[in-house]
């Protein structure tokens, strides 16, 4: 996994208008947990943040420099903007090396569906512990000639050496389903639009041949 390094500053306002005023100055309002230790409340360069992320992935392991000393965590919470996409607030978990933590794994699926096949996930991460230092940044999941009616779960993934499995094995995470036929797409959406009450209006020439007959 990916390890980078940030500086951290304390952070003193609090409050709705701290974090505008922090986020205004290119900095992102974060707090770090854990070890039982209070909370402490930072702020992250958003830049250099949103390049971790990126690169890193959503379980990028971070070495803070905070006031001379070195502190590893990891991401546990983000808030980001619906719209704008920028990072509003970062909840961090402090780790140690050699430490197991848990956490969620995203998915990568790769490969074909088969033919007349239709792929339905289930769950886009799946929960894993693993050592602060080596935590995996996604697992990937082939469903080259998996058949129609194939159910794959959390036990039925291979993790990255050193990961174990955190959450229930029989989760299931992908379904191979059999796809839907061009009557059956026809006749579900002729049934949802009578659901919503639309009605298929005449094209406009039938619509004025019968205004004639009526004269």
């Amino acid at each position: 996994m990916s390890e980078v390094r940030l500086p951290a500053e304390p952070r003193t306002e609090f409050g709705k208008g701290g974090a505008r005023r922090t986020r205004r100055a290119g900095k992102i309002p974060a707090v770090i947990y854990g070890h039982g230790a209070d909370p402490r409340h930072v702020s992250l360069p958003a830049r250099e943040f949103a390049n971790a992320i990126r690169h890193g992935g959503l379980n990028v392991l971070l070495t803070l420099d905070l006031e001379g000393d070195e502190q590893l965590a990891i991401p546990k919470a983000i808030q980001r903007h619906a719209i704008k996409g920028i990072y509003e607030h970062v909840d961090l978990l402090a780790v140690r090396r050699g430490e197991k933590v848990t956490i969620e794994v995203p998915l990568r699926v790769v490969g074909e569906v088969v033919s007349g096949g239709l792929l339905a996930q289930e769950n886009t991460s799946v929960s894993v512990e693993a050592e602060a230092t080596h935590l995996p940044t996604e697992i990937e999941v082939s469903i080259d000639g998996l058949q129609i009616g194939t159910q794959v779960t959390a036990g039925d993934l291979k993790l990255p050496g050193g990961s174990s499995l955190a959450g229930d094995p029989e989760q299931v995470l992908l379904i191979i389903q059999e796809a839907p036929t061009a009557e059956q797409l026809e006749a579900e959406t002729a049934g949802v639009a009578e659901e919503l009450g639309i009605v298929e209006e005449k094209p406009a020439e039938v619509a004025s041949t019968e205004t004639e007959n009526a004269q």
